[in-house]
């Protein structure tokens, strides 16, 4: 386990008299601003390391008795959806702000995301333009088999689990939720590709969709002005992510609470953010 962290910048001028050092260097007494650490966790399944970053909650302690909800983000990386996301989940469980309770970020760092995030697709251009993808189902193992569990033997999680997906991540989290419901019961789903395979994954059978299903679950589908996907047929992203909700809420089922977010002045590359913290006053404190 390492620190996680992000240099300072305090950074000291330095200034040459006479040849000498500045004094002030001698004196410096900036520090490493931590906001949070990196586990690495070996899979078996996918025969890998996978980088864990992770945002604690001011006031964990590994010896209380306090347990916490638990968001799995992916595209987790330090230089991708990590850094904002966490500063979101530590801002909204403010206590004057109080949209969310304080919780514990676990971002998934990517190693090949279109390997990972994406089933077999029988459309030519995915193929061509994605030669590694098509592995989703051996990732949602991994979640289901070793990531989850030894984030709950690892550190004070409740029974709250939450899963964060944008762009192909989105895909991947609306797989889980219709093949693997059960897995996570709140999705964030942003952006979500679902032309991928000529859309195929809207017209999946689920258990989610029948008016019998009962476990509780929080669905946030956010979506921004986005317009024509470069596929063949070509597809609408805004018009794909409506398909889905009105699938999800047409059984009208008490389980499910569903909320659709259309953010027209938002784009595939801005939506984040905005879409994250619009899920979190959403879906509401649990």
């Amino acid at each position: 386990m390492k620190v996680f962290v992000i240099g300072l910048c305090l950074t000291l001028c330095t200034l040459a008299v006479a040849g000498h050092p500045d004094k002030r260097m001698a004196s410096d007494t900036s520090k490493a601003f931590v906001i949070g650490k990196i586990d690495k966790i070996h899979s078996r399944i996918l025969g890998e390391d996978r980088t864990l970053n992770i945002y604690l909650p001011e006031g964990y302690k590994q010896t209380d008795s306090v347990r916490y909800p638990v968001i799995f983000l992916l595209d987790g990386s330090a230089d991708e959806d990590f850094i904002h996301i966490a500063g979101l989940v530590q801002f909204c469980s403010f206590p004057w702000v109080n949209q969310l309770p304080k919780s514990i970020l676990v971002g998934i760092a990517n190693v090949d995301r279109r390997r990972d995030f994406t089933f077999p697709s029988s459309a030519p251009g995915d193929k061509s333009a994605n030669p590694t993808a098509g592995h989703s189902e051996a990732f949602i193992k991994f979640l289901e088999s070793e990531l989850v569990p030894y984030v709950e033997t690892r550190y004070k999680v409740n029974n709250s689990r939450t899963l964060i997906g944008e762009s192909l991540g989105g895909l991947l989290a609306t797989e889980i939720l219709l093949k693997n419901t059960n897995l996570f019961n709140r999705y964030i789903i942003v952006s979500p590709s679902l032309w991928w395979n000529n859309g195929s994954i809207l017209t999946l059978e689920s258990a989610v969709y029948a008016p019998s299903f009962s476990h509780p679950t929080d669905i946030y589908i956010g979506v921004g002005k986005e317009g024509v996907t470069p596929t063949t047929p070509p597809r609408v992203m805004e018009v794909d992510a409506n398909l889905l909700a009105d699938k999800l809420g047409a059984s009208h089922n008490k389980a499910i609470n569903l909320r659709f977010d259309y953010l027209p002045e938002e784009n595939h590359g801005t939506i984040m953010h905005q879409a994250v913290l619009n899920a979190f006053r959403m879906l509401g404190k649990k």
